[in-house]
């Protein structure tokens, strides 16, 4: 069941890393990762130093980015098994990193894929 403790106006005040820590959380329960994509595929975000995925919790959250140069784009649902399966070594084979929760003010935490899929997955099954 999912927690929505939190309503949206709530996350969109939390700090990069309290959104990044929902989203693990969401993303736990929930078995999904959203992203935005158009025509064109998945969008992409540059910073000063990386080109990066964004990533939402929900597919309410990644909604709300979807407007003015990104209106056209549509929430898509990635379940959790295939980030971890296809998402994460493509990712790091082209070099992109993962805005995690970003909001309209804030770009959120930019870590590299593998980061959060460490903190996806549970203890026991991590790999060593």
């Amino acid at each position: 069941m999912s927690n929505k403790a939190k309503s949206v106006s709530e996350l969109m005040n939390l700090t990069p890393e309290g959104r990044y820590d929902y989203m693990v959380e969401q993303v736990k329960v929930e078995k999904t990762i959203w992203t935005l994509q158009d025509q064109d595929g998945c969008v992409m975000l540059t910073t000063e130093d990386e080109d990066c995925i964004p990533m939402w919790p929900s597919e309410e959250t990644a909604a709300l980015w979807a407007v003015d140069e990104w209106k056209d784009c549509e929430p898509l649902a990635i379940p959790l098994s295939e980030f971890q399966e296809r998402w994460v070594s493509g990712m790091e084979d082209d070099d992109l990193f993962i805005a995690v929760f970003p909001v309209q003010e804030d770009l959120g935490v930019v870590v590299p894929p593998y980061e959060v899929n460490e903190r996806l997955t549970p203890k026991s099954q991590a790999k060593h």
